[in-house]
This record gives C-alpha cells, structure tokens and sequence, in this order.
C-alpha cells in the first residue's frame, strides 16, 4: 500500500505522497480557438479550405476527433486558430469540459482550448486527466453557472493537475487505454441494441398508423405522394379540414406549457420535476401566448425535426408555435402515434424549402399534407395497441440505456482512480 498525501482539493482527497501537484499552465500552454463572424461568409463550399473543426464533430465516449464536417476558406485562417493533427483540445463551452485528441489539421472555433508545448507530462496522460472527476470537480467551481455554462480560460490554467514520474504514466495510459477499450466495446454493442429496438419501433408505428392491425386487409391507392397504399375503408382527408389552426389567447390561470419530444405537451413545472432542471419562466408578452386544451395538438418542432405533439393539459405555449384542434370526432392518441410516425415526418419535412437550418414549421407547412380517417373504434385499437407496445419496447430500451450509464460510470470511475494514483498499475 502506497503512502498517500492530500490533494489540496475538495472532491479529490489523497493522492500518492511522490506526486507532483502543479497548475496545468506551468505543465502546457493553453490557447483558446477563434471564430471568423460571421462564419457563413467564411464556410468552403468545396474540397478546398481548411478543416472547421466543431463540437458537433466529435462522438461522445470517442478519444478522437477524426472526421470534420465543414470547412473555411483561407480568408478566414487569419481570425480563428490553426492547429495540427495530435493536439489535445477541450471544450469550453456547451458541453463544457470533455478532452478530445485531433486525428486531423484544421482550425478551431472559440469553443475550444488547445494544449501544446507540454512539459512534465505525457500528452495521454494529460487527455485522462482532464477527462476524470478530479479535473470535473475544479472545471464545475470555474463555470460561470449560466444557462449555457462557460469556462474562463484563466481558471482553466490554474486548474491543478497531479502526476507521477513520465514512466508511471506512460504505464497508467497503456492500462486505462486497455480497460477503456474493453469497456467501449461493451457500450457500442449495448448502443447497437438500442438504435435496433428504436428501428423496430418505428417500423411498429409505421406498420400500424399506416395499414392497421388486420395483415389481411385490403389496401388501395390512396392519391397521397407520401402514403401511396391505404385500407380501402378508410376515409382520406385535407389536413386543414381535419384540424383547425387555433389562436385563442392565454386564459386567466393558465399555467405554462412546454414542448417535449419525451413528454409531449405538459406544465413547465411538470418539466422540471421529471428532467430535474430549472427552467426560466417567461415573464414579457404573455398576452400573446396561445390557450391550449387536452387534446390538442402542438407543431412544436423544426424542421430538421418534424413531427407534432399531444397536450396531455390545458394551459398556455408561446405564440409562435401553432395549435391544432381536430373538427371531427377522432381518438386523439391515434392521431399522437401517426404524427410520430417516421413517414409522416418525412412527409411534413418535405413541405419545408429550407431557405434556414431549423425553419420554423407553419400551419401552411401542416395543410400542405392529406391526412385520413380510420373508423373511430379502430383508431382507439390501434393506438391501445401502440400504447402497449411501444411501451413494452420503451422499457427494455430504458433498461438497455441504464447499462450504458453503469458502463460509462464504470469507466470514470477507473479513470480516476488511476489518473489520481487511488489504483496502482500492476506490475508486468
């Protein structure tokens, strides 16, 4: 049993008395990225330019960034930073905090905080450092605590890190670069699972909204480009005769509403309390807010999303989403399960010309798809049937989403019980 010291920081308690404890800007320099403004004027249209390397290129649990999306033209190398493959980077911002290794060149928006020149400490090591709770810990005290967290690039580098000799850590990287292997195997193979049970529950949705729960029944052309075959008993429909665009104004009492993809339409402190996260209640132009029933229907999403939602309540949503509600005697949830259905969306996508990324859909976008009409019994068995099914499927991909998280926590648990010195590398 190694002798041990303390740390110097809450959160962390001992590590190795022979150790060394320094500020990170002593052990490498660290420079923030820079963005071109604004960046769409700077954006290569071809091959040619250089890599932007963004946040939304990495992948989540990956130690590599090795594919880049978009790129800039040499106009813009001059306001943003230039940075070659090998570097250690981190992101400041958003989600804040998480060490990525560049397998490519390119440049950096501000976003990002990129070390080089290191000294005293293996670049791996450093990459397992940052990326454990004993990192965490400091990186949380240093955020700016707003909506969108932030760190300072000054707290950044008077950060404390703590590390053994060059060949200790080389000895910890090869372990943690082994047991980390293993345990990313397990979580992509629990990931492939997932998206497996998320196809086929679409493709159950699909299935049901679309021809019924009868394999036998007989279909017919329907007229409609994006559902070209339909039972022959059922009813078509143009959409806006179907449901109406409401624009009734928040009523007196009305609680505040927000939009979910997971729970639909629901109170904003119903919200909070399933996601366990604040969210700021609006306090300006609440006469504008739209009144909303049980029952109706939201268009909540973008386009690069689609679908609608259900609102399980009354109460008030922000003016400028639309509210829908149905003109003949439908059951709704019917209806609910159509609406997420991966045609549908498609379908509702389709009418958007894209002029912007995540274009706000509109009632015109929503009447521009034919909708129809089940026999009412029949919509109430299809959707009873969507309701247990899919929430049988829903359950086994909760339990499949629980294991990732006992993985991924395993995994910080290593890392820092290594990059801290709490577990000794065994000997060879």
């Amino acid at each position: 049993m190694r002798e041990m010291k303390d740390s110097g920081i809450q959160g962390v308690d001992l590590i190795p008395v022979d150790w060394h404890r320094i500020q990170l800007e002593h052990c490498a320099n660290i420079i923030r990225g820079g963005s071109p403004r604004p960046i769409e004027h700077y954006m290569s249209n071809t091959d040619d330019g250089y890599a932007w390397i963004k946040i939304g290129d990495t992948v989540k649990g990956s130690k590599y960034i090795t594919k880049v999306k978009n790129k800039i033209i040499p106009s813009g190398l001059t306001k943003t930073r230039y940075v070659k493959s090998g570097t250690l980077l981190l992101t400041n911002s958003m989600s804040f905090g998480e060490p990525y290794i560049l397998s490519v060149n390119g440049c950096i928006h501000d976003g990002w905080l990129a070390f080089s020149n290191l000294r005293y400490i293996n670049k791996e090591f450093l990459y397992y450092f940052l990326a454990s709770s004993a990192c965490r810990v400091q990186f949380d005290k240093f955020s700016d605590g707003g909506v969108v967290q932030n760190l300072n690039i000054d707290k950044v580098k008077h950060s404390i890190i703590f590390f053994p000799d060059k060949k200790e850590q080389k000895e910890i990287v090869r372990v943690l670069d082994e047991k980390c292997a293993e345990i990313d195997v397990l979580s992509a193979d629990v990931q492939a699972e997932i998206e497996t049970l998320e196809a086929y529950k679409q493709s159950v949705i699909a299935e049901a909204v679309t021809k019924g729960l009868d394999k036998n029944v007989a279909m017919k052309d329907s007229g409609m480009a994006w559902l070209p075959k339909l039972p022959t008993h059922w009813e078509i429909i143009p959409s806006k005769f179907l449901f109406k665009n409401m624009d009734a104004r928040k009523r007196s009492g009305d609680e505040q509403l927000t939009a979910s993809q997971k729970y639909g339409i629901i109170t904003q402190a119903d919200y909070m309390e399933r996601v366990n996260a604040k969210v700021v209640l609006a306090t300006q132009k609440l006469d504008d807010w739209k009144h909303v029933e049980p029952n109706d229907f939201v268009i909540s999403l973008r386009s690069f999303q689609g679908g609608l939602e259900m609102s399980e309540t009354s109460g008030c949503i922000t003016w400028h989403y639309v509210v829908l509600r149905a003109t003949h005697k439908i059951y709704p949830r019917f209806y609910k399960w159509l609406f997420k259905s991966s045609q549908y969306i498609n379908a509702l996508q389709g009418t958007c010309n894209f002029i912007r990324d995540g274009q706000d859909l509109r009632y015109s976008n929503f009447a521009q798809v034919p909708l129809y009409i089940p026999p009412l019994d029949e919509q109430k068995k299809i959707a009873c049937f969507l309701d247990d099914k899919c929430a049988e499927i829903d359950n086994i991909t909760a339990y499949k989403q629980e294991q990732l998280t006992v993985l991924a926590d395993y995994k910080k648990s290593l890392i820092y019980e290594y990059v801290t010195g709490k577990k000794e590398v065994p000997e060879i």
